[in-house]
């Protein structure tokens, strides 16, 4: 479980195909207090620390994780949001995040307004309906608000606000339009739409 607030912004140093995608990648962490089989979001992806060393740590990425995560993101030099798992009596500063990823959106344009950075979002049917103005969203394993919404025939386009904290530690602050991005969606508005789905059933 996380929290979608990040606390450092690692690069994938190496790849290696294997059965798996095996990932090297460079933090700022003590890795001494990191066990091996601890859980760190990686652009909003929870992976399983694999191995260990001063200043890196190891996971692998399955061929299903591949497939449902956005394009270039596990390639050698890439940068990622990290965040380590929560823990019993950590504050939650963002909103409750698995690392689970439920879609992948496209970025429609990135434009600086006043010191902020104001991103829109295009994303498809499977998302569109858990994406509520002024509700929660994890881009890229960052918590955000959802400033507004604008249903769409084939999904959803909506718009966020990048503040300068927020663009300065993590990589939000490179978003360009046609970035492709992570998108878990408030785990709330997903029991929700179960409930409800399962009442008129």
């Amino acid at each position: 479980m996380f929290t979608g607030i990040v606390t450092d912004v690692g690069q994938v140093l190496a790849h290696e195909e294997r059965g798996d995608l095996r990932l090297r990648i460079g933090c700022g962490y003590d890795m001494e207090t990191v066990a091996l089989g601890a859980s760190i979001a990686c652009s909003g992806v929870c992976l399983t620390v694999v191995d260990k060393g001063p200043d890196w740590f190891a996971v692998d990425v399955s061929a299903e994780t591949r497939a449902r995560t956005a394009p270039g993101l596990w390639e050698e030099g890439a940068r990622l949001n990290l965040e380590r798992a929560l823990r019993i009596g950590d504050e939650l500063g963002g909103h409750i995040v698995t690392g689970h990823v439920d879609g992948i959106g496209a970025v429609v344009a990135a434009d600086q307004v006043g010191d902020s950075l104001a991103v829109t979002i295009a994303a498809g049917p499977a998302v569109a309906p858990y994406i509520a103005t002024k509700g929660s969203v994890c881009i890229d394993g960052v918590s955000l608000t959802v400033n507004s919404v604008e249903p769409l025939a084939d999904g959803v386009r909506f718009g966020l606000n990048i503040i300068p904290h927020t663009a300065q530690h993590s990589t939000l602050g490179a978003l360009r339009a046609g970035r492709e991005v992570n998108i878990e969606i408030d785990l709330i508005a997903r029991y929700l739409e179960r409930m409800l789905a399962s009442r008129t059933a």
